[in-house]
């Protein structure tokens, strides 16, 4: 088994997106972060919950996976620089651009000097090639940066509960295939 540890975006995803569709699934083996600055990322606050997930995660499974959308991506890639925990595996999905247009820097500005440096586990990085806040360029160097399997889709956008995606079938075998692989 592998408990799990959901790092939504700005505001958390909502009971549609993937990754709330996916928590359900897994029921008690996966713990959703809780930073008390939602709306207003704050990246040490962030990183305290990612650390707070995985001690409760860890108590559940000896394999624990990050199962970040969005600007949970950079929380979890700098919370795992800091950490450097075993046993675990990082979906990052939908990472947006820092020093994009679209970067909201004024809600974020904690995270908007980051950089992608290599991680210390196996990780996988998910993108879409019309995301609007990151595009194919960018994402294959952060992918690179973090010494990242990159996947890229087609026509997903942000890759969130607004694409339709269900629960995103596609992204689960992704999931499994880095976990098991």
């Amino acid at each position: 088994m592998v408990a799990y540890v959901i790092i939504p975006g700005i505001d958390g995803s909502d009971e549609r997106h993937w990754q709330s569709l996916w928590e359900k699934r897994w029921g008690s083996s996966a713990v959703r972060i809780a930073p008390a600055s939602w709306s207003w990322p704050d990246l040490p606050d962030w990183a305290a919950a990612i650390q707070a997930a995985h001690e409760t995660a860890s108590r559940r499974d000896d394999r624990v996976a990050l199962v970040a959308h969005s600007l949970g991506c950079w929380a979890a890639a700098h919370w795992l620089e800091q950490a450097r925990p075993g046993a675990v595996a990082a979906l990052l999905v939908a990472p947006p651009d820092p020093r994009g247009p679209a970067f909201p820097r004024q809600a974020a500005p904690t995270f908007a000097g980051l950089s992608a440096r290599p991680l210390p586990c196996p990780s996988l990085m998910v993108a879409s090639d019309d995301d609007p806040y990151c595009g194919p360029k960018a994402s294959a160097s952060f992918a690179h940066g973090w010494r990242a399997r990159a996947h890229l889709v087609e026509g997903h956008g942000h890759i969130n509960s607004a694409g339709g995606l269900g629960d995103w079938p596609t992204g689960l075998e992704l999931l499994h295939g880095l976990v098991d692989g």
